[in-house]
């Protein structure tokens, strides 16, 4: 598939990868671009940088009217990126109450299901089109510091190649971007290593796209982590282990 003269919508459009991303579409030549957010305010400001291109909506992923409305507002899509995302830097046993890992599970696991359930029918009417979800380096190893959000990005990961398996009749293609440090408010907290741009991994998203990768590792701290897990997964999951204990969540 070809970016040039797409439409898309994009999650969590109005900052951090979901902004990178959104620049990125314009830039490879999108025809319009939908940026969601939660509050219509930050999408409708965010829109302004491209009025003629971008196009501000409300849309909270966890709820099922507002993602059903966003299929009807938007049915002109045929690319969707599943970029919103929630990290509560708890632990599992370590944190107050359940909530936190809910919410994450929710807007990580449950609401990519649920968009992707959503626009499907909308991106078969457009002639397939593709499917990105921005996932992370902590949904191929376990990392003991990121509570729920770990264990959320595997299931979405695992969900992903259960319904790339659906959409392939109907000419749908789905990549999971495995996506390492980004300087993000998200990894605000994270001062040990480099970090990509949120606009460096729009472009590998757009490129994965365009060569119909199924799963993308988009940058040098994904792919540390992926050489890691195959060459040596024990020492990797005791040094993950260590890293709790040291603070680096």
């Amino acid at each position: 598939m070809k970016v040039k003269g797409c439409t898309a919508i994009v999650t969590g459009g109005n900052r951090g990868i979901g902004e990178g991303f959104v620049q990125e579409l314009l830039d490879a030549g999108a025809k319009r671009v939908y940026i969601a957010s939660r509050k219509l305010a930050d999408a409708q400001e965010a829109a302004k940088a491209d009025p003629d291109r971008l196009v501000g909506i409300q849309l909270d992923v966890t709820k099922e009217d507002e993602v059903a409305k966003a299929a009807e507002t938007c049915s002109d899509v045929d690319v969707l990126i599943n970029n919103a995302g929630a990290f509560n830097r708890q632990t599992l046993l370590g944190a107050l109450d359940m909530s936190f890992m809910r919410q994450e599970i929710e807007t990580n696991y449950i609401g990519v299901v649920s968009m992707c359930r959503a626009f499907a029918p909308v991106l078969k009417a457009n002639g397939g089109g593709a499917i990105v979800n921005v996932l992370s380096a902590g949904g191929i190893a376990s990392i003991p510091g990121m509570g729920g959000y770990s264990p959320s990005k595997f299931a979405a990961r695992s969900a992903g190649d259960c319904m790339r398996a659906e959409l392939e009749p109907q000419n749908t293609q789905l990549t999971s971007l495995i996506v390492g440090s980004v300087d993000t408010r998200m990894a605000k907290h994270v001062t040990w290593q480099e970090k990509s741009t949120p606009r460096d991994i729009g472009k590998a998203g757009i490129l994965a796209i365009e060569k119909n990768i199924p799963e993308h590792d988009t940058d040098s701290h994904s792919v540390s982590v992926r050489a890691f897990l195959a060459r040596d997964p024990h020492t990797l999951n005791r040094s993950l282990a260590a890293s709790l204990h040291n603070g680096r969540k």
